[in-house]
């Protein structure tokens, strides 16, 4: 029997979470009811996880978890739990283990089928492009060429956030529309949610540092209002965004880095490239390894400091990383005493 274990990694959400259905359907088709849990590794131990896929259920033949950010998983007794869950399985739970990164720690993708692991690539430009009109002409609209080049400078660039930003338009026009450059800015740019990747793009907006500070405290009181507000998963958003930074250093320090490693790297759109520019000329590595400390040190501090302090612990992270560039924040906590 194949090991229940699979791993999904790479920044194409959209195709990756389509394979991860994919694996639901296959399952439900073969077991029935299942029990389903979506979990991330910042709030739930692999202990628990293990657990979870070591108990049977009274109510569903088949325990199917998803456990997302599974590059933090680095511990050897965190991965010999797995392992020892693959020792003993009985066939009744699988483990789907997802990942921005490219990659997870070897110890950990040493367990996983070759054949149930894949990385999902980010598109290339053309790729996108192609993506953009076939999604429009399923759902009878056209797009003008400029429409399309305006969608991919406004949206995160994975299918799942085109399909997610994109879907606006067929409530607001009629089948047919032929959708502009115009239209584009009036639904996308006015209407836009705001998410953490919006809150990071702005972080490195060229401005001034107390521009840059209040756009982004606005862009944070948003967020916390909408249904994505747990700060947690905030943290987590950011030290992915500043993680890539970091990659994009070891890119571009000692030499101009060819489209087939900005791809692989998840840096094929010029948003993206353009994005990193930005950031590269507010904060050097040294900067970007001092703010990766602080949001792990905001995670710590906000787990155990409960929800009442949640959103000074924001405002304070927001305050560091655009004005003081990752300073640790007992150093100015004044100007928040009020």
């Amino acid at each position: 029997m194949s090991v229940p274990l699979y791993l999904f990694t790479g920044p194409e959400i959209g195709e990756r979470s389509d394979a991860v259905e994919e694996l639901r359907k296959r399952f439900e088709k073969k077991f029935g009811t299942l029990d389903v849990h979506k979990l991330y590794t910042s709030e739930s131990s692999i202990s628990d996880v293990v657990s979870l896929l070591m108990n049977g259920t009274l109510f569903a033949a088949f325990r199917f978890i998803v456990l997302s950010n599974a590059e933090t998983i680095k511990k050897k007794e965190d991965i010999e739990l797995v392992s020892e869950w693959i020792s003993s399985n009985d066939g009744n739970s699988a483990l789907i283990l997802i990942s921005n990164e490219i990659s997870v720690d070897k110890k950990l993708e040493s367990l996983v089928p070759k054949e149930s692991k894949k990385i999902f690539w980010e598109l290339f430009q053309d790729r996108k492009e192609q993506w953009l009109r076939s999604f429009f002409q399923r759902e009878n609209f056209k797009i003008t060429d400029d429409a399309i080049t305006s969608i991919l400078e406004l949206c995160e660039n994975d299918t799942l956030s085109l399909n997610r930003e994109c879907s606006r338009f067929f409530v607001c026009f009629e089948k047919d529309h032929i959708i502009s450059a115009e239209d584009v800015e009036n639904i996308l740019s006015h209407n836009r949610e705001e998410n953490v990747f919006t809150l990071f793009d702005a972080m490195t907006m060229q401005s001034s540092a107390t521009e840059r500070f209040e756009k982004s405290l606005e862009i944070l009181q948003k967020i916390r209002l909408s249904n994505e507000s747990n700060g947690v998963q905030l943290i987590a958003g950011l030290t992915y965004s500043f993680r890539k930074l970091l990659i994009w250093y070891s890119l571009v320090d000692n030499n101009v880095p060819s489209q087939f490693d900005l791809k692989i790297k998840g840096f094929a759109s010029k948003k993206a490239q353009e994005q990193c520019r930005r950031a590269c000329a507010l904060w050097n590595k040294h900067d970007v390894m001092r703010i990766l400390a602080l949001l792990a040190e905001i995670d710590i501090s906000m787990r155990s400091g409960g929800a009442a302090l949640e959103e000074i612990f924001l405002q304070l992270l927001v305050y560091s990383i655009t004005v003081k560039k990752g300073e640790n924040i007992e150093k100015f906590t004044e100007p928040f005493a009020c």
